[in-house]
């Protein structure tokens, strides 16, 4: 009893001093540079987004199926944006990543699976990000693939574990204006305008298996486990570096200031992401699918969506979109899944630590892309493993949702900061909707 007197005493304190400090803090005017130094996090995020899983799974996309698909791009946004915001929250308030609370509040086995499946869906993303990385090196500079394959995943490890994080953070930053070579293909494609608006705001629903893996693909590469991960355990690394910062449970104030920033960084973060997403299916259907090629197998094929901006460079720009978006994607993979072992074994984790701090750390991580790196020694077409590596994300994105939902509704995680209102249910609109993608493709194999 005395015990719940004095959590009050201490919650009730907290709280009064969270008033104080907001009404003694004067606001500051708005400035764009100090809201593009902002961005973090949820650019970061939505950029990764767009790796060459993604890029492979849009362009297959706008191959297979013409402006038809772009409607996706539309229904994903407010649904990928509640689910990062989400999960960003969940690492700001508390101060852990996803892994991190679930070890604290949920049963070990529970914890055990959901990072085994995290391990495994991550790892195939950086072996087919690789193997699509080294394919299109290979088509410009010849040489071995399995060659650029190695040299690609080792500087991204060392890069991780050796950089300053900050540094490190601003070239990610960096390397996502590489995306907008797809936007710029946009303005001198032949694109039948009036077809690929109709294609963004109606959506046509086909109803075969073919179609249906399509979908869970494009929601797969979208909504992806590691990109709750990430972001939430970015929230609580950015938090952990900061000497001014504490997890919102234990210091209120601010909070609500926090969470603008974090939704204004995870909705830039997002509509970069879909912006840059429905210019590559866009791009692929006016001249892939125009063309009669609705199979792509090679990156050869994939960079003549870059043609009509780049002629014959059209193989440079893809390429190094390729490579660009792989190198920032593969950290981030990496690093999901050190995050969710670490934390889930209560280990120093974080791309802050040096490598002596966090070996345990470290060493997931280059496991993890040492195992992904080992996957290419097979024989694996590498736009085909982009393309059904977003498929198992799809797959393997459903259970997480639903414990990341119950999780950010229960107080004794969350405190007062549960998250509710139309933000929650959105949330849960976005976990079903992936959830019935699912199994719409279940049940398309049997049509």
């Amino acid at each position: 009893m005395a015990n719940r007197k004095k959590a009050a005493s201490n919650r009730s304190r907290r709280a009064e001093q969270g008033k104080a400090e907001a009404k003694a803090e004067p606001a500051k005017p708005f400035a764009f540079k100090d809201f593009l130094k902002s961005l973090g996090p949820g650019l970061i995020t939505g950029a990764s987004d767009d790796d060459p899983s993604g890029i492979g799974t849009y362009s297959q996309a706008g191959a297979q199926l013409g402006y038809g698909i772009g409607w996706t791009m539309l229904l994903t946004f407010p649904l990928m944006a509640a689910i990062q915001e989400i999960s960003a929250r969940v690492g700001r308030v508390t101060g852990h990543g996803i892994a991190g609370n679930v070890c604290r509040h949920y049963p070990a086995s529970l914890l055990n699976i959901m990072v085994a499946l995290l391990f495994i869906a991550n790892t195939i993303n950086i072996a087919a990000d690789l193997g699509a990385m080294a394919d299109a090196t290979k088509l410009l500079i010849g040489g071995p693939a399995i060659a650029y394959v190695l040299f690609f995943g080792v500087t991204s490890v060392v890069a991780q574990i050796f950089f300053d994080y900050k540094r490190y953070v601003a070239v990610l930053k960096w390397l996502t204006l590489c995306l907008f070579a797809y936007v710029g293909a946009l303005a001198v494609a032949h694109v039948h305008w009036g077809e690929a608006v109709a294609g963004v705001l109606i959506p046509r629903i086909t109803w075969s298996s073919d179609f249906l893996t399509t979908i869970v693909a494009i929601f797969g590469t979208t909504i992806s486990p590691y990109l709750f991960f990430w972001q939430a355990s970015q929230e609580a690394e950015d938090q952990r570096v900061d000497p001014g910062k504490q997890p919102l449970i234990h210091r209120h104030s601010g909070a609500q200031r926090e969470f603008s920033r974090i939704r204004a960084d995870t909705i830039v973060g997002m509509a970069f992401s879909n912006i840059i997403a429905v210019s590559i299916i866009i791009t692929a259907a006016a001249t892939l699918h125009a063309s009669g090629k609705t199979d792509i197998q090679t990156s050869a094929q994939a960079a003549e969506a870059l043609k009509p901006i780049a002629g014959a460079f059209a193989e440079w720009i893809f390429a190094l979109g390729i490579v660009g978006t792989g190198l920032l994607a593969i950290p981030v993979l990496a690093g999901a899944t050190a995050y969710a072992v670490g934390e889930g074994r209560r280990w120093p984790v974080g791309l802050a630590r040096k490598p002596k701090q966090a070996i345990a750390f470290y060493s997931v991580l280059a496991l993890s892309a040492a195992v992904g790196i080992a996957l290419n020694f097979t024989s694996i077409n590498p736009i085909s493993a982009l393309y059904w590596s977003a498929v198992i994300n799809g797959v393997l994105a459903v259970p997480v949702m639903v414990l990341l939902m119950f999780m950010a509704r229960r107080k004794d995680v969350m405190d007062r900061f549960v998250v509710s209102g139309p933000l929650y249910w959105l949330g849960w609109l976005s976990t079903a909707a992936m959830a019935a993608s699912v199994v719409a493709m279940g049940v398309g194999f049997f049509l």
